[in-house]
């Protein structure tokens, strides 16, 4: 059991458990589950149910590992398995670490969800070797995990990283600025991470915007993404070329602003906006040369994600 661990990542609608090697970080039985309701409670007794059909897979016991690890899509507070603020899940202040442990009688190690991904590619992905990585993923949210002098920053109190609640857009009388899921207003998140993209094209769809957009769902604007926007772009659309340059300006700026303040090694993107949409991916790195800093950015390299959706779960495995 020495080389086995076992990691959960917990989403805003499935939380996934895996048993992991540690020699090769090999996934070797998972089971992913759909969180029926986002009460702390009810949560907690789906991450149970998945914790148990994973090990039961690889015929394992889950109280033998003795501890396992939590990515938490949210703001957590170090290690103390407190969840500040998930506006996926809905929660606030959620002593959800305790409450896993009251369950299962094993210790829990609680991490955002961003930093256990950051860990894994550490361990085992486009951050192996490297002491100091910024990871930036950009999919129904934004976030960061960061490795610095080879280890894993969550910052003093377990919150830092949180790149998609960087300010983007100044609140003034009179000005209308987009509210984030966080519950402030201005967020580079509220711009930029798919879900936001989408209520954006949607109210402004709605709002007479004429755009190749609408013609490419059908008109029916509950199907529009990130991904329809980049083929509008594509296609020569006015309204996504306006959209995707706004876009790749607040992220391009916002990850050049992290390698200029930190002067990370390499710099690892991940996420369904930035993967699955090159047109606002080719924006936004031109963006970032455009805005970081050219001592920082000497010698920087930038990486895709290697262990895809993998990275979380195996992350959250080998937290310390």
């Amino acid at each position: 059991m020495a080389s086995l661990a076992l990691g959960v990542d917990l989403g805003g609608t499935n939380a996934r458990a895996a048993v992991v090697d540690r020699d090769s970080g090999e996934i070797l039985a998972a089971h992913k589950e759909p969180l029926r309701t986002r009460e702390p409670e009810a949560v907690v007794d789906t991450v149970a149910h998945a914790i148990q059909e994973a090990a039961d897979a690889q015929g394992v016991s889950a109280a033998s590992f003795g501890r396992l690890g939590v990515g938490v899509a949210g703001q957590c507070l170090g290690s103390s398995g407190v969840v500040l603020n998930a506006p996926n899940l809905g929660w606030r202040d959620v002593r959800f670490g305790e409450l896993l442990e009251r369950k299962l009688g094993t210790p829990v190690r609680v991490a955002n969800d961003l930093s256990a991904a950051a860990w894994g590619e550490k361990a085992f992905g486009a951050a192996r070797g490297i002491s100091d990585v910024a990871l930036v993923f950009v999919g129904s949210g934004v976030g960061s995990g960061l490795i610095l002098g080879g280890k894993l920053h969550e910052g003093a109190y377990g919150v830092a990283g949180e790149l998609g609640h960087m300010k983007v857009r100044p609140s003034r009388p009179g000005t209308a600025v987009r509210r984030c899921g966080c519950g402030m207003e201005g967020c580079l998140e509220a711009y930029t991470s798919g879900m936001n993209i989408s209520a954006r094209v949607r109210e402004e769809l709605a709002g007479g915007a004429a755009s190749r957009v609408g013609a490419l769902v059908g008109g029916d604007v509950g199907r529009v993404t990130a991904s329809v926007v980049d083929q509008a772009f594509a296609e020569g659309d006015d309204y996504a070329r306006a959209l995707w340059e706004e876009v790749a300006e607040l992220l391009g700026g916002a990850i050049a602003n992290v390698v200029t303040l930190l002067n990370p090694a390499r710099v690892i993107l991940g996420g369904g906006v930035v993967l699955g949409c090159p047109q606002l991916a080719a924006l936004t790195l031109a963006q970032f040369e455009r805005q970081v800093s050219a001592s920082a950015r000497r010698g920087l390299s930038v990486e895709r994600a290697f262990l895809g959706d993998d990275a979380g779960v195996i992350g959250a495995a080998l937290l310390e």
